[in-house]
């Protein structure tokens, strides 16, 4: 089938960027979108033009990286899929595709479809981890945890930091992503410990990068290639409560008002 493609191209962070119009030919409908535009770069490459940049890594929907807005919508609109594992067999002969990169102030565009994302890397940073010395390698049996909250754990764990929620979001907030990491280990015993400071750590960072408000119109969830659930939103809220109340509390038994 035949294709017409709209994709923004911008030379570097301080281009204005276009859209820019592309011809994709005797694309095969069994192709994933990714593999659809390397067809494009090589006819690009071999006029001696500037080929498409995009990120890629697994190609098997489990990275995040080959984050892109397919006609308005991330990573496509196939619920629960990343861009690279849409096939083109979704699209018509003679379909327009317009492919935008993500659109947020913390997400700056560094070329074509790439975004700079690594203000979550510097949320992670900010106490998406487990800090307490366990000493050796436990063995997996030795903390018993309900099945229950490993379940929810995993659920949160599924997040692959993709950034589509922060793209789909009016505000590009990024509270999906911060309420996964956060719930994924709130929920485990060996997160517990130091799950207050993690909490307002991770927010503060979020703030920090620019990222916007959450005013939980559900768009985040409904583009999440892993179907992140909002109720994660709710835990990550009553985490960040209970940790602000707690260090007042503390404050005031300290003298400290």
């Amino acid at each position: 089938m035949n294709l017409t493609l709209k994709v923004w191209r911008q030379k570097n962070a301080s281009d204005t960027g276009r859209l820019v119009t592309y011809e994709a030919k005797n694309i095969i409908p069994d192709m994933s979108f990714l593999e659809m535009l390397d067809v494009v770069n090589e006819e690009l490459m071999q006029k001696g033009e500037e080929p498409i940049a995009f990120d890629s890594d697994c190609r098997e929907g489990i990275c995040g990286t080959c984050s892109m807005v397919v006609n308005g919508t991330p990573h496509g609109g196939m619920k629960g899929t990343t861009v690279c594992q849409c096939h083109m067999r979704h699209f018509k002969d003679g379909d327009v595709i317009i492919i935008e990169p993500w659109r947020a102030r913390a997400f700056p565009v560094l070329r074509d479809l790439v975004t700079d994302r690594s203000s979550f890397d510097r949320i992670i940073q900010a106490g998406g981890f487990v800090s307490v010395n366990t000493g050796g390698t436990p063995d997996g049996n030795a903390i018993p945890v309900p099945k229950t909250d490993a379940d929810v754990a995993m659920d949160a764990a599924a997040c692959i930091g993709c950034g589509a929620c922060v793209a789909a979001c009016k505000n590009a907030s990024a509270m999906l992503f911060v309420a996964a990491k956060v719930s994924h280990l709130a929920n485990l015993p060996q997160g517990r410990v130091e799950r207050e400071r993690r909490a307002i750590a991770m927010i503060n960072q979020m703030d920090s990068e620019g990222f916007g408000n959450c005013t939980v119109t559900g768009s985040c969830e409904a583009v999440c290639p892993k179907e992140v659930s909002l109720d994660f939103i709710a835990q990550l809220n009553r985490e960040y409560g209970k940790a602000i109340l707690k260090n007042r509390m503390e404050r005031k038994l300290a003298g400290g008002g």
